[in-house]
């Protein structure tokens, strides 16, 4: 985020903390793609994850006069949605649905480490590509599904989310050494589980057996 964004949106949240509604709409606008990616990534219903980002921002608002100035806003915000859907992943407690049908590409998240080839694969022009960008994203959520909650929530923050492994440790409220372990492991499992179903992946993506 630029010098000039990131005061624009500090002086955005100092008057959403004095009751500005309309301040803490821009704020919403700005993150509420980010929030309900991360959560639809957790929780894999698109109905559900829609809800409970309108929850999360909810909450946000009401406890916006707890955020600390100087800290993560994106962190502070994941965190609620975060929490929120752990909270509904262990009331259910059933699997996520493994359809994207409703993530479209535009709405795909940047994925800047090991998921990166895999998850920001583009929408070509060639309807053939397109099929198998989508397919790509479905077996992805699959392997994401088959994660432990809280190794899920750490690689998706990190990877698919981006967040530094500070943002991660105040987001899930763990330790750096917590953070690091989860996102090892996880990334390992959903290596292995793509590796496993290997010949459903693009030749361009599949994985070696290193």
């Amino acid at each position: 985020m630029s010098r000039s964004a990131t005061e624009d949106e500090r002086l955005l949240i100092a008057r959403s903390q004095r009751g500005d509604v309309q301040a803490f709409n821009q704020l919403v606008l700005r993150y509420q793609q980010l929030m309900y990616s991360a959560v639809f990534r957790m929780l894999g219903n698109a109905e559900v994850a829609a809800d409970v980002t309108q929850e999360a921002f909810l909450s946000a608002f009401r406890a916006i006069s707890s955020f600390r100035p100087g800290s993560s806003f994106r962190a502070w915000l994941l965190r609620i949605g975060s929490n929120l859907a752990c909270d509904h992943w262990r009331r259910v407690q059933r699997h996520p649905a493994s359809s994207l049908d409703e993530l479209t590409e535009e709405d795909a998240p940047h994925a800047p480490e090991q998921l990166g080839p895999l998850i920001t694969s583009r929408q070509e022009e060639n309807p053939e590509a397109h099929v198998l960008a989508r397919e790509l994203q479905e077996l992805i959520q699959q392997g994401l599904a088959q994660l432990p909650l809280d190794q899920r929530v750490a690689v998706i923050l990190c990877d698919i989310q981006g967040l530094s492994y500070d943002e991660i440790a105040e987001a899930t409220q763990a330790t750096l050494g917590t953070v690091r372990s989860r996102i090892a492991r996880g990334r390992s499992k959903l290596r292995s589980y793509l590796s496993q179903h290997r010949e459903l992946l693009p030749g361009t993506y599949r994985l070696s057996n290193e």
